[in-house]
């Protein structure tokens, strides 16, 4: 389970890998048997994915390899404002690259790993054998999505004790699966969080989800240069990725090799790589098609055109899909080079980044001294009235509670938790709101509070906190019969 640095002028990316061979590197992959990139989904990490590895559909048939992304998990890089989807598609090619890795299948998961592989294969198609997308994402973010990224960044990075920590992430529990009926996942995701994104490592939540929320769509250019097959798997009822836009996607890819099926996952709402069911489906369906496409080798062998030209070639590519020629004078030893964020755009986004930075060593860290979760979510003290029960009440009481739901009859469909973020509209996020949003979020916290300043004696402030009236000076008015 190594490392792969990549060199990048102005720039630090250390990317961490793991495989399913023998001692898990690529260096023992059969090389008879493809081999399957697997793209984690948000928020999480590589390690997520286990439920793919250990299919034995996948893993006796395929050599297995996963990245983590630059910001999560055990990958290591130099936050940046020129982060986006072009630059996490360079740093797989680099990789790849770097590990002497033939054309891959790709299985991707949601929305940052479908936007960077789709990104991939404009680039880079030689690299590319197959694409598997899984919950395709709108093309920019839904508004109430958007919304409650805003809200969810600032609940996780400025928690100031366990209980406002376990919040956060329990609101971004039920976001990404839509349920908190599963215990057990509920603690692994916290916990997680809790060891690698805890506000101390704020910085790396905030460079993520400025991708997502600036980010901008593929031009019919772009996706124009799609040529190899392609599979979508979509949840049925994700509020986050809706359907209509994985059919929008298998529409626009005009150039795809052959028919595109749309397998849909009936029922399912989001994050279908940690749900069992789901994530056996995926398995199932990736399995199918993958054995309707020849079969290819994994020969570890240096890549025939230098890696330095080759990267010139992808910056002169990008620069006639987005028509700007000055792409290709930019400086091939930076895979920073890649970016398409816009000048004002990366300069609020540094703001954002220095606004995070600040304090950011006396941030709230919810680990023990050995570096463990303090306890399990399931395992606190639910004594406080904003503990609601899964139709949003909330109660002192259990006992009392258990009686009035025994009593409780009603045929309207249930309602979500109380305080959960929930999906209130289609509509997809402009530039001048993403920019609104640039600007909120570099202007004020969850401990930003107005204060009033009384400036003078100590008997002024109390006077006036009292409500005694007084003169000029300051000084108590007397009192005439009972009145000022």
């Amino acid at each position: 389970m190594p490392f792969v640095d990549i060199p990048s002028r102005g720039d630090y990316v250390s990317l961490w890998y793991r495989t399913n061979s023998v001692y898990g590197n690529v260096g023992s992959f059969d090389p008879s048997k493809p081999t399957i990139i697997m793209l984690h989904p948000l928020f999480l990490d590589s390690t997520w994915l286990q439920r793919h590895f250990d299919d034995p559909r996948l893993s006796l048939q395929y050599n297995i390899i996963a990245f983590d992304q630059r910001t999560m998990g055990r990958s290591r890089c130099r936050p940046s404002e020129l982060h986006d989807c072009y630059v996490d598609a360079a740093d797989l090619a680099l990789a790849m690259q770097a590990l002497f890795l033939p054309a891959c299948h790709f299985l991707a998961f949601e929305c940052i790993a479908v936007n960077a592989v789709l990104r991939l294969t404009a680039l880079w198609p030689e690299l590319v054998l197959s694409l598997t997308l899984c919950n395709v994402p709108p093309p920019t973010e839904l508004k109430w999505v958007f919304n409650a990224y805003d809200e969810l960044l600032q609940l996780w990075c400025y928690a100031a004790d366990l209980d406002a920590f376990e919040h956060a992430a329990s609101e971004v529990v039920t976001f990404m699966t839509g349920e908190t009926s599963n215990t057990d996942l509920q603690d692994a995701l916290i916990a997680y969080w809790e060891a690698w994104t805890p506000p101390t490592k704020r910085l790396r939540i905030v460079e993520l989800v400025n991708i997502m929320m600036n980010r901008t769509p593929l031009t019919q250019k772009e996706l124009a240069c799609i040529r190899c097959p392609v599979l979508i798997i979509q949840n049925e009822q994700s509020d986050v990725a809706p359907l209509k836009h994985a059919e929008n996607l298998k529409k626009q890819l005009i150039n795809a090799k052959g028919d595109i099926p749309l397998f849909t996952i009936k029922g399912a709402k989001a994050c279908m790589s940690i749900m069992p069911g789901s994530a056996s489906l995926v398995n199932q369906a990736f399995s199918k098609f993958l054995a309707t496409l020849p079969k290819a080798r994994t020969d570890l062998i240096p890549p025939k055109i230098p890696v330095s030209e080759r990267t010139k070639m992808a910056l002169r590519t990008l620069g006639d899909l987005i028509g700007d020629p000055s792409y290709a004078q930019r400086d091939p030893r930076s895979i920073l080079s890649f970016s398409c964020v816009s000048s004002e755009v990366a300069r609020s986004q540094l703001e954002n980044l220095r606004f995070y930075a600040r304090d950011i060593e006396s941030a709230y860290c919810p680990l023990g001294r050995d570096g463990r979760p303090l306890r399990k979510y399931s395992e606190r003290q639910k004594s406080h009235w904003f503990h609601g029960d899964h139709r949003g009440m909330s109660q002192i009481d259990s006992a009392a509670l258990l009686v009035a739901q025994k009593n409780y009859k009603s045929q309207s469909p249930e309602r979500p938790i109380a305080g959960q973020l929930t999906a209130n509209g289609n509509d997809l996020v402009t530039e001048d709101i993403a920019q609104d949003g640039r600007m909120r979020r570099t202007t004020f916290n969850t401990n930003s509070v107005e204060k009033q300043v009384v400036k003078g004696s100590m008997t002024k402030v109390v006077t006036q906190s009292a409500g005694v009236k007084t003169n000029n000076q300051g000084n108590p008015l007397p009192r005439v019969g009972g009145f000022l």
